[in-house]
């Protein structure tokens, strides 16, 4: 294939360098070894305005969003764990989709979605985890067969985008590969030309 995937990173929080927005770094990072084509919108670009499907106007943030969700072959989800759940940042981003409803592929029908959670404690992750795969379920996409849980209260990432924990490092990495494995065989012979 001549063109590049398109690999679309979701999360994190309004907090920079956050461990979901850390995670979600290093499983685009191993996308892009791997020859895709990245695109990271975390924190303060996903602060949007609440989804209103009544109302069309979109903010510039909002009009990129759809529009790399349109142009995408592939998404990434990092959502912390709040209250055992996404946060409300994620949730909101994800209700944007709808825009898509009646494009000729909607939602995110067709595409892979890595599933990352990351909270301090097993309980929040795994349900977090659960709702993230369960959401890209509703979207039409196809959740990976890893979705990757990160206990906050061990893991650490560093500025330096490595991580003390050799196990999620190598699942972050899996994820990502998954990801780009199923977004190269999504593209047609026609769209690689």
């Amino acid at each position: 294939m001549s063109q590049r995937p398109l690999i679309l990173g979701l999360g994190g929080t309004t907090r920079a360098f956050s461990s979901s927005e850390m995670a979600l770094r290093m499983a685009l990072a191993e996308a892009e070894r791997l020859g895709a084509e990245t695109v990271l919108l975390s924190g303060p670009e996903l602060v949007l305005p609440l989804y209103a499907p009544e109302n069309p106007d979109r903010t510039p943030d909002a009009a990129r969003l759809v529009a790399l969700l349109r142009r995408c072959d592939g998404v990434i989800l990092s959502s912390p764990g709040y209250h055992g759940s996404i946060s409300g940042l994620m949730k909101n981003a994800l209700d944007y989709v709808e825009d898509t409803a009646r494009d000729a592929v909607p939602y995110l029908d067709g595409r892979a979605v890595g599933c990352i959670a990351c909270a301090y404690g097993w309980q929040a992750t795994g349900s977090t985890l659960a709702a993230l795969r369960s959401i890209a379920h509703a979207l039409r996409g196809w959740p990976t067969p890893l979705g990757v849980a990160v206990n906050s209260m061990g893991t650490r990432f560093e500025a330096d985008g490595t991580c003390n924990d050799a196990g999620a490092a190598a699942n972050l990495a899996i994820l990502a590969q998954q990801v780009v494995w199923f977004a190269r065989g999504r593209q047609t012979p026609a769209a690689a030309a």
